[in-house]
């Protein structure tokens, strides 16, 4: 086995800002655990799925899926400018990947959101939706705003964190529309991704009065210490982003070696609670495996049993979760 055996399976791309950011006397480089592959990543465990959180389930069209009545996901690329090692979406996305949106792919995707009129809100995702450039994410903007029942536009973006020059006062003003409200979830799980350029890319988005909230991934051996998650969580609001979601984990391929117990996750949660302003505070999270959507990792959701736990979805059923070691 070789790093080339895993570059062939998963994408890699490490963006020249990141490379800046890695400590390479450190091994255990929060920076470099993230973004540079490892030969754990060949190691699959059965529990493990290549659409771990059941988008396809609910994938009527290419590029939509269609998990709760008033939202869709629209996967406007299959790109990103850098490839998490922990990605959900590992197995369709990046170079060589058969999931490419068409022109035609999105004109009926397009075409799907304004035949649904409960659609309140499109979340834009992929890859990294803020690849396009500021045209073509302005000709998106502008046909979403011109659907009268879509109120909310939500970009879900790393780039800001990793390529923070591709955020500019052009791609800030591609993101507005008369008709609807803008926001952008920027992912970020470590502090020290928060370098100056990094902070100067979200200035631009403020400036142009877009509201920004955060969304991370609980990873171990980036962020799964108090001290880790207090310093991210309060880097997001001294940058005007309001601490959103929390992800535990998801169940895809090759990234066992990043999840965390719930337990441990619950324990981080609680000590954040004692420890950080209300501001601070973002909602611990698990997409229940097979497509059942996002709940709180809370009393009310959450059973321990002796092979792992129980998580109840929306609907009220209830699903095994597998334990971590």
């Amino acid at each position: 086995m070789s790093l080339e055996d895993v570059a062939r399976k998963y994408a890699v791309s490490v963006s020249p800002t990141l490379l800046q950011l890695i400590d390479p006397a450190d091994p255990a480089d929060p920076i470099a655990r993230q973004f540079l592959p490892s030969l754990e990543e060949l190691r699959t465990l059965p529990e493990e799925r290549a659409d771990p959180i059941g988008d396809a389930a609910h994938s009527p069209v290419p590029g939509i899926v269609h998990r709760h009545p008033d939202r869709v996901l629209l996967k406007a690329v299959s790109a990103c400018p850098v490839y998490c090692r922990f990605c959900f979406r590992r197995e369709s996305i990046g170079p060589g990947k058969e999931n490419a949106i068409t022109p035609d792919d999105m004109a009926r995707a397009l075409d799907y959101v304004a035949a649904h009129s409960k659609i309140w809100e499109v979340i834009l995702t992929g890859g990294d939706p803020f690849i396009l450039s500021p045209r073509r994410a302005g000709e998106i903007t502008r046909r979403l705003a011109a659907i009268a029942h879509v109120k909310v536009v939500r970009w879900h973006t790393r780039v800001p964190m990793v390529d923070p020059a591709r955020v500019s006062d052009e791609m800030a003003a591609a993101l507005i529309a008369p008709g609807v409200t803008s926001w952008v979830a920027i992912h970020a799980n470590h502090a020290r991704e928060f370098s100056a350029e990094a902070r100067a890319a979200i200035a631009r988005l403020r400036e142009a009065n877009i509201p920004l909230v955060s969304q991370s991934v609980l990873l171990r051996g980036v962020n799964d210490s108090a001290l880790a998650l207090a310093g991210l969580m309060r880097a997001f609001v001294e940058n005007g982003i309001k601490p959103y979601y929390l992800h535990h984990p998801d169940l895809a391929p090759g990234t066992s070696h990043f999840r965390v117990s719930i337990e441990h996750g619950l324990a981080l949660i609680g000590a954040l609670r004692a420890q950080l302003s209300g501001l601070a505070q973002p909602l611990y999270v698990l997409d229940i495996p097979g497509g059942y959507g996002k709940v709180p990792l809370d009393s009310q959701n959450l059973e321990k049993t002796a092979d792992g736990f129980r998580i109840r979805d929306l609907s009220g059923a209830w699903h095994r979760y597998p334990p971590i070691a």
